[in-house]
This record gives C-alpha cells, structure tokens and sequence, in this order.
C-alpha cells in the first residue's frame, strides 16, 4: 500500500516532540488512527527503530494513520529523559496530537520494548484522564516482564495484543505466559520465531502479525 508521509513537530509537556506521520493512500481518509512509541531513549531508543519502524508498516498496511514520534531528549525533540513518568506524557500529547488531526477516527497505541509499557500504561490510564474513549487495541511487542509492576493490566478492559520473540531475554516466554494469565481479557498473545528482543530472523513475520492483529479493529 502507497503511502504519504509528513514531518512535524508537537507541543509537549517538556517542549516540542520530534515525529512522523504516515497515512496509507485512501481518499476517504483512515478509519483509525495509531500513535507507536519507540524503546528506552538511554539505551538508543529512537522513532527510526527497525522494530518501531516494522510496527508502523504492518499498521499502516493495515489502513491505519500512524504517528512516531521521539520521546523528549531524543533526536530534535526537547527536554530530558523524565524515568517513564514524563515519557507517557509525551505519547499523551502526541495521541492528543493525532485525535485532533483526525476527530473522527478511532485510535490505538502501539510500542516495542520500554514504547510498549508506555503505550500499556497510556492506554490502561482511560477514564482517569485524556483521552476520554478507550483505544481500539493496545499493542506490545517485545513487553518486558520485569520493569515495572504489572498489576493495572489484570484491572485494564481494554483489547492488548502481544508480540513476542520466542527468544527475548528481557521479556522470556515462561515469564510472559505467566504474567499474561493474570492480565484481563480481552487479550492475545502472538509469538514470533526470532533470535532475541530485537526480532532478529524475524521482522518479517513480525511485521505480518502486527498487520493481520490490527486489521479486525478496522472492520
């Protein structure tokens, strides 16, 4: 599928936010609308991540609107990295950011690896502030198990959708499976044969997921 694709810069809570927005070729506009976010920014975390940029592929194919963006004190996005807590508010300004440009679609919020928990922890907070409608799906990939405490995922009613190497070593597949039966339904749980978080051997078939996954929102 064709696409378009546009630079902008957001109003954040610390400053402005680096990001992209890709838009498949469709003249009636996308039905919904996603905003993926990128991994730990102290470890090299950026918006051009060959898994973030995977991930708004198979979105995009899909016929999802999607925005990257980078987390403050990356790339030309101000501020400084804010341990979590600032960084779910950067994705709040940024989904605020892409609801208003397109008012009448649906959303969902996507990340890999540390975007993932921000995109968990953004999405679960609905009801308790912006944005006031719960998003379409919530997609993790490369979630991992023991960064933080996942209690609020056994309360959060909204659809999630995991992917996972089979290989990960920051989110193991004993770990995941058994943290993933105490987290609310609706949910899945996709595994994909890769050598390690990154998805190394299989960004295709990682790609291929997050697509055929994304693609029932829009029906």
């Amino acid at each position: 599928m064709a696409r378009r694709i546009e630079s902008h810069f957001l109003a954040g809570p610390a400053g402005r936010l680096e990001a992209l927005l890709e838009e498949p070729e469709d003249p009636e506009g996308p039905r919904l609308c996603a905003v993926v976010c990128h991994p730990h920014p102290l470890y090299g975390g950026t918006m051009h991540n060959k898994v973030v940029y995977r991930i708004a592929k198979g979105l995009r194919r899909a016929g999802i609107a999607v925005l990257r963006f980078n987390f403050r004190g990356v790339g030309a996005s101000e501020g400084e990295h804010a341990n979590y807590i600032g960084e779910v508010e950067d994705a709040r300004a940024a989904l605020e950011w892409l609801r208003a440009r397109y008012p009448e679609s649906g959303y969902a919020l996507a990340g890999f690896s540390f975007g993932a928990r921000v995109a968990l922890r953004l999405g679960c907070s609905v009801g308790q502030a912006v944005p006031p409608a719960n998003a379409a799906f919530l997609m993790a990939a490369g979630f991992p198990t023991e960064r933080d405490g996942l209690d609020y995922l056994g309360h959060c009613r909204v659809p999630k959708i995991f992917i996972q190497s089979t290989n990960d070593q920051f989110g193991p597949r004993t770990a995941l499976e058994t943290a993933y039966a105490g987290f609310a339904e609706p949910k899945q749980l996709l595994w994909v044969e890769a050598q390690d978080h990154f998805f190394s051997g299989g960004l295709d078939e990682m790609e291929e997921r997050v697509r055929a996954a994304a693609t029932p929102a829009l029906r």
